[in-house]
C-alpha cells in the first residue's frame, strides 16, 4: 500500500573505529527510525562521514533522532540534515524525449516533412496501422482528480503530480511504457468520463490513480463499458492483485488452504472492496467484511460478500484478516485468534503491528510496507498492451497475482519490487491469459 512518511538525510561523522556506526544505527532504531540508503562520503584516518537516509513520522520525530545521535558522544555527531527528496523532484521526474535523433536533412525528411505525410495517409486509410506506426499502443494515460492522494486525501490534482510522475517513471523503467500524467480539474463522474472519452484515442490504456471513493467506482465502471482499451483503477485492482498474492504466499507458509478459509476484510473503501472482490473471484467461498459506511457495506453485499456487524465478531470468526482502514491500532491483541493470518496494510501505522499480532498468537502477520502496487501495474499493462487487449479482466489480474507468488523467494511474502524479473513474469502471465480470452 502506498504510504506517507517523512524522509530526510543525515550527514553523520563517526570516529574511524569498529562499532561506532553500530551505535548510530542503534540510536536511530531505538526511536523507530527506518534507515534507508547509506552512502560513505569520506573515509579518513581519524573519522568517517556518511550520508544516511532516514524515514520517520514527522519533523519532531526527526529532531528526536538527531538529538539521540548527538548524545551518543565518543566523537559522533550530525553535521547536517538535508532533503534529498525535494532535490530529486526539482524540475520534475519525467520529460518527453524522441526515440530518433535528427542529424541530417535526410533524417528530417523521414521523420517529419515530407515523409510523415505518407504515414498519415496510411493511417487515414487504415486506422489500425496507428498501432504500428505511432507510439499510441505503448502509451498509458495516468489520470487523477487529486481526491485521494496517498494518505494525504483531497489535496488536488496539481499537488498529486509528483505521484503521477512517479508512476510514469515506474512504467518506463519496469515495462518500457510511456506514462503520461493527466490532471483533471473536476471530480464530477460525467465530466471525468467525457473528458477521458475525448482524449482516449491518443493512448493504449488508461490508469486511474488516486481518485477517491465513491465516485471512483462509477468512473471506472463506465469507462470500462464505453472504451475499447484497457482501463484500471490502481488503488482498487493494483492493490487487490498484490494483496491476493500476499494472502496466497502467507497461506503457503502457514499451511492454510485458502479455498476453505473464511476471510475478513476490515474497511470497504476502494481498496477494501476491490480486495474482497478479487479474493471471491479467486475462489474464496466465504468473504466477510465490515465498514462504518452503510453504502460501502451494501456494495460488499451486492458483490456476494457477507456484512458483519462488529469488529469483534469478524475477528472471532475469520481465519484470514485483511485491514485497510487507515486506523492505527484498531485491532487489539486480545482480538487475535490463535493461528490467524493477519495482513494489517494501513501505512505508515498498521491496524496492529506484526510483532503484536504474532505475540498474540497469529500464525502469520505483516503490515503494508511490502504490499506495494509497483509489483502489479507495470506488468499488468505491459501484458495487456502486448496482447492488444480491449480490457483488463479478472482472469488477467489473477494471473498477475499468481506470477507475483511464483516470483517470490522462499520465506518472503512478496518479491522485491525492484526485481525486473517480477515485472517480466507478470507481463508474460497477463499476455498469455489475454490472448486466450
Amino acid at each position: 500500500m502506498e504510504q506517507v512518511q517523512f524522509m530526510r538525510n543525515l550527514i553523520i561523522e563517526t570516529p574511524s573505529m569498529p562499532g561506532n556506526f553500530a551505535k548510530v544505527a542503534l540510536a536511530i532504531g531505538q526511536l523507530d527510525g527506518d534507515i534507508g540508503d547509506i552512502q560513505t562520503i569520506k573515509v579518513g584516518t581519524l573519522s568517517t562521514i556518511r550520508d544516511i537516509s532516514i524515514q520517520c513520522s514527522s519533523e519532531k520525530h526527526l529532531m528526536q533522532i538527531v538529538e539521540a545521535v548527538n548524545q551518543i558522544g565518543d566523537g559522533i555527531s550530525v553535521h547536517a540534515v538535508t532533503d534529498d527528496v525535494l532535490q530529486a523532484h526539482e524540475g520534475g521526474k519525467i520529460h518527453m524525449k524522441g526515440r530518433m535523433e535528427i542529424r541530417s536533412l535526410g533524417d528530417l525528411r523521414r521523420v517529419y516533412t515530407p515523409g510523415v505525410a505518407n504515414v498519415c495517409e496510411l493511417i487515414k486509410n487504415d486506422p489500425e496501422q496507428a498501432k504500428y506506426f505511432t507510439g499510441i499502443s505503448n502509451t498509458v494515460a495516468i489520470v487523477t482528480d487529486g481526491t485521494a492522494i496517498l494518505g494525504l486525501g483531497n489535496i488536488g490534482p496539481v499537488a498529486g503530480m509528483p505521484v503521477m510522475e512517479g508512476k510514469a517513471v515506474l512504467f518506463d523503467q519496469f515495462a518500457g511504457i510511456s506514462g503520461i500524467p493527466i490532471l483533471l480539474n473536476t471530480s464530477d463522474p460525467d465530466e471525468v468520463v467525457e473528458t477521458i472519452k475525448h482524449i482516449q484515442q491518443g493512448f493504449g490504456g488508461i490508469l486511474l490513480e488516486d481518485i477517491g471513493s465513491p465516485h471512483c467506482f462509477e468512473i471506472e465502471e463506465r469507462l470500462k463499458a464505453e472504451l475499447s482499451i484497457p482501463v484500471m483503477h490502481d488503488d482498487q485492482h493494483g492493490t487487490a492483485v498484490v494483496t491476493l498474492a500476499s494472502v496466497i504466499s502467507a497461506c503457503q507458509q502457514t499451511g492454510v488452504k485458502l479455498s476453505d478459509a473464511v476471510v475478513g476484510q476490515i474497511g470497504l473503501g476502494a481498496a477494501g472492496l476491490a480486495i474482497s472482490r478479487m479474493l471471491m473471484k479467486y475462489g474464496v467461498k466465504e468473504m466477510r467484511g465490515i465498514d462504518r459506511n452503510e453504502v460501502a457495506r451494501q456494495r460488499l453485499a451486492d458483490h456476494g460478500g457477507t456484512v458483519i456487524d462488529s469488529l469483534e465478531e469478524l475477528m472471532a470468526t475469520c481465519d484470514i484478516i485483511v485491514a485497510t482502514t487507515g486506523v492505527a491500532g484498531l485491532i487489539k491483541p486480545e482480538m487475535v485468534r490463535k493461528g490467524q493470518i493477519i495482513l494489517a496494510l494501513s501505512n505508515p501505522n498498521a491496524e496492529i503491528s506484526p510483532e503484536d499480532a504474532l505475540a498474540a498468537g497469529a500464525a502469520f502477520a505483516a503490515d503494508g510496507r511490502l504490499v506495494n502496487n509497483i509489483l502489479g501495474f507495470p506488468g499488468i499493462f505491459r501484458g495487456a498492451l502486448n496482447a492488444h487487449a480491449k480490457e483488463i479482466t479478472y482472469p488477467m489480474l489473477i494471473a498477475a497475482a499468481l506470477a507475483i507468488v511464483d516470483s517470490t523467494k522462499p520465506g518472503d511474502l512478496v518479491p522485491h519490487p525492484l526485481d525486473p524479473n517480477v515485472h517480466q513474469n507478470v507481463a508474460a502471465a497477463v499476455e498469455r491469459v489475454a490472448n486466450n480470452l
